[in-house]
């Protein structure tokens, strides 16, 4: 199929002004400039134009959880649901990310391989979604965070026990509760660790060693150095809470960006309300911690935790307009949701770019999102690994 288009986002260095895509089943063969594009296509190839829209890659929600509704108490509706009713329900959630320009999300906490089985019907082409890269059943304490969902361990022998099931059942993604979180009514402060230095450094090993990346649930400072020094691959949340405020630890910062390490804020599409929920003074130093964190050359990438509390499946854009209200620039913010997601998703040479032999991941907006970020919501259509999807207009 050829796409031709006004303006080609290949990257956020800039816009190919009539610009096109070429590609076959699924992997783009061609991307640039019209006049370059358009010969490569063979005679009656199927041929899309939109002379006032942006093509651009497919946007990435690097921390969702599609087995939660993202309504006021996800817990207690996950828990009052059987397994097929709650699959009809995720697949659901699927379609709407897609509708939004989600072309790859990250599934991190699942129940009884749900998401894994999802993930290969949208692979297969059986359900409508996203790429779906999980993890299967996180790895927790005994009464710990999301204790709920399974992954209950004691133990190194337990630790590894479980990593190794959710290998074995097609995870992509090894998830591990280093703080406690407000999800898990009565369990551990979202500021407590979880689990010792040394158990961290279990589950990086035993990940690592099957080719894994291993994704830390970290909001406190203590959890968070010592995920960072165990060697996680992203650190999820990244709130650095204490008992008494927050705390952004500069030796602990200068050993993520000198490591690597991706940071996955997980900001709320709600995030305009957080002096309504905390308080204008804690809402402020969230803030002011954010924008640290952001300054100090962290790579960023975007996730908004949909499906906890009033977080739906349609937020990500607005999840964006956070790291925008910290001055980080457009370009920058749609790098996050692309081609630095791709990397932190082990899928750099994959999607999150439009180049030649990459995913066919395309969203096409009506605007330019490099101007106005707001024109990510103006989806015109969508494309999977070259499935193309139509969004319900309203």
């Amino acid at each position: 199929m050829l796409i031709t288009a006004g303006r080609l986002l290949t990257d956020t260095a800039g816009c190919v002004e009539d610009g096109a895509v070429l590609f076959r089943g699924g992997t783009i063969i061609a991307a640039g400039r019209r006049a370059d594009v358009e010969p490569q296509a063979q005679p009656g190839e199927a041929r899309l134009s939109f002379p006032h829209s942006t093509v651009l890659p497919g946007l990435i929600d690097a921390h969702v959880h599609l087995i939660f509704d993202g309504g006021t108490d996800p817990v207690a509706r996950l828990q009052g649901q059987d397994d097929e009713a709650l699959l009809r329900e995720m697949k659901r959630r699927a379609e709407q990310l897609l509708s939004t320009g989600v072309t790859t999300a990250r599934d991190l906490g699942d129940r009884g391989g749900l998401a894994l089985q999802l993930a290969g019907a949208i692979s297969q082409g059986s359900a409508v979604g996203p790429r779906l890269i999980c993890a299967g059943q996180p790895v927790t304490t005994k009464g710990g965070h999301c204790w709920f969902l399974g992954g209950e361990v004691d133990g190194e022998r337990e630790i590894r026990d479980l990593i190794q099931r959710n290998i074995a059942a097609g995870a992509k993604v090894i998830k591990v509760m280093a703080t406690g979180g407000g999800l898990t009514k009565g369990g551990p402060a979202s500021w407590a660790s979880q689990f010792t230095p040394e158990e961290l450094a279990i589950v990086v090993q035993e990940a690592h060693q099957a080719g894994l990346p291993v994704a830390a649930h970290a909001h406190g400072a203590d959890g968070i150095a010592a995920a960072v020094a165990a060697g996680v691959d992203t650190i999820e949340h990244c709130t650095w809470i204490t008992r008494d405020g927050f705390e952004v630890r500069e030796e602990v910062l200068a050993q993520i960006v000198d490591k690597g390490i991706f940071v996955c804020p997980t900001v709320s599409p709600q995030w305009p309300l957080l002096p309504k929920i905390f308080g204008p003074e804690r809402a402020e130093a969230l803030v002011a911690m954010a924008r640290r964190v952001a300054e100090s050359g962290v790579r960023l990438i975007a996730g908004t935790d949909a499906g906890v509390g009033r977080a739906g499946f349609d937020g990500l854009v607005s999840s964006l307009g956070f790291h925008r209200h910290l001055g980080l620039p457009n370009n920058r913010i749609i790098e996050m949701a692309t081609a630095q997601a791709a990397s932190a998703l082990g899928l750099g040479d994959v999607t999150g770019k439009i180049a030649p032999g990459y995913s066919a991941d395309l969203l096409v907006v009506d605007g330019d999102p490099l101007a106005d970020l707001d024109a990510l919501r103006a989806v015109n259509t969508v494309f999977a690994a070259g499935r193309q999807y139509q969004p319900s207009r309203p």
